[in-house]
């Protein structure tokens, strides 16, 4: 009987590892610039993007990858006729993509928002802005991170 004890604790023990590693192995994959350019097309589609009027600002090196501020500015009048649509935001090496999304309107009055990300090492921030008249910005930028944000 003891045998039998030690044998369901030995199972019950490596199916909990088993578990937890399946729970955790979405989060080993890493993000690649091929990954972000389908997140892209999956939240504007297949687009062909322009350069300018996406300012980011974003540190040359971030000693911590847990708190990266990053400033965004889309270049817009911010009419009836003529705003941002959309940002996002994506990252090549994190474990995922995404960022963030944010959405405006002439409402807004300026299109430009701050924010802390983290980053997991060294890797491109990527933003694209949706414009109302279909136009679509990207702009990118390098991180350099000595200590990295997202555990591992």
């Amino acid at each position: 009987m003891h045998r039998d004890q030690l044998a369901r604790r030995e199972f019950l023990a490596l199916a909990g590892a088993g578990v937890a590693l399946m729970t955790l192995s979405p989060f080993a994959a890493e993000a690649t610039p091929a990954s972000v350019l389908q997140a892209i097309e999956k939240a504007i589609g297949a687009k062909a993007f322009k350069e300018g009027k996406i300012a980011l600002e974003l540190p040359q090196i971030a000693e911590n990858g847990s708190v990266v501020p990053l400033g965004v500015t889309v270049e817009s009048p911010m009419t009836e006729k003529d705003f941002v649509k959309s940002v996002h935001l994506y990252a090549d090496g994190n474990p995922l993509p995404e960022i963030a999304d944010y959405h405006f309107g002439p409402h807004n009055g300026k299109a430009e928002f701050s924010l802390r990300i983290r980053l997991a090492k060294s890797q491109k921030i990527v933003a694209v802005a949706q414009l109302s008249n279909g136009d679509v910005y990207i702009a990118r930028r390098e991180v350099k991170v000595t200590i990295g944000g997202c555990g591992g």
